[in-house]
């Protein structure tokens, strides 16, 4: 795959679709964020290449709007846990606010995942740090018809680099169900385009569960 195709894709997907992920920390009423991104695999072991196509291949979007103060609505688009296609809408709500720097929500999606009917309960925690932040983000996606659930558990750190640069560092976990448990690193740096938008660039290594590195290609937007 050539990477000039695909970024040509990601800006298609910016400025034609309908700071980082909230998380824990609600959107302001009126205030949006957008993201799309790409993320390209290899074998870790490079012996084993016959070529140097990408093995596996995503895309996803990611947005969030304040309906309030208080609820952000979002919708989820790409990969799911198990690794199949889904497309799902959510609301969060903030559980504990009183601390500025301790921040608790609470999050119900409702969704399709692979042709499937799926309910996607949430909690996110986040710690802002004084030129930083600490998060944890889990999740369940349950399918009722199947009576089976797949869960994650992302935790950041997150460092401001000056002149609205980012750094973060992730550990993302999961336990889909019937397969084995899956473990990664993850590493970005986010860096402004303009003022409403920046590029994120990074990577990954599997720990567990799999035995690929990715690259990472991301536009972000708040307005």
């Amino acid at each position: 795959m050539r990477i000039a195709p695909v970024l040509l894709f990601i800006f298609y997907l910016v400025f034609n679709g309908p700071p980082l992920q909230a998380g824990a920390w609600p959107r302001e009423q009126g205030r949006a964020f957008v993201s799309t991104s790409v993320r390209l695999f290899w074998p870790q072991d490079i012996t084993s290449w016959t070529s140097r196509q990408p093995t596996g291949q995503y895309y996803t979007f990611y947005g969030e709007y304040g309906l309030t103060n208080r609820l952000t609505l979002g919708a989820d688009l790409g990969r799911s846990v198990s690794g199949q296609g889904k497309s799902v809408l959510f609301l969060r709500v903030p559980l504990h606010m009183r601390n500025a720097r301790l921040k608790i929500a609470t999050e119900l999606g409702l969704g399709v995942i692979d042709g499937q009917s799926v309910l996607r309960p949430g909690l996110s925690v986040g710690l802002g740090l004084r030129n930083g932040w600490l998060s944890a983000e889990g999740l369940a996606e349950i399918s009722p018809r199947k009576s089976a659930a797949d869960f994650k558990l992302d935790l950041t750190w997150g460092w401001n680099l000056g002149r609205d640069r980012k750094l973060m560092l992730q550990m993302q976990t999961g336990q889909p169900y019937g397969k084995e448990a899956f473990a990664r690193f993850a590493s970005s740096i986010v860096l402004p385009l303009t003022t409403a938008f920046s590029a994120e660039i990074g990577g990954s290594w599997d720990l567990a569960g799999a035995d690929t590195f990715g690259v990472l290609l991301g536009v972000w937007s708040e307005f």
